[in-house]
């Protein structure tokens, strides 16, 4: 082979590499966007049960919402009654 030849096949190669490292990015885009989407679905799922459960959250500024939930935690046997609920939803 001469010079020029693996002058072209090298520019060939370059070439290649930046085509695989665009779709590279182009798929992580894609995976993290997949990503933003399900955890938005999840948050709209979960607020939309919170409000279901207790309507008075409806008017209720994120800070409130945060205190009513921090204080439902603290009450007597609340830790055990979530991790015996979310525990019986993993099994199911």
């Amino acid at each position: 082979m001469d010079k020029a030849s693996l002058e072209a096949e090298k520019a060939h190669a370059e070439k290649e590499i930046s085509q695989l490292e665009s779709r590279q990015k182009i798929l992580l885009n894609r995976i993290r966007k997949e990503e933003r989407n399900a955890r938005t679905s999840r948050l709209c799922r979960h607020g939309a049960i919170l409000e279901g459960v207790f309507p008075a959250v409806l008017d209720a500024d994120g800070e409130a919402i945060k205190e009513f939930l921090i204080a439902l935690s603290r009450l007597p046997g609340a830790g055990e009654v979530a991790e015996k609920t979310l525990s019986a939803e993993d099994a199911g």
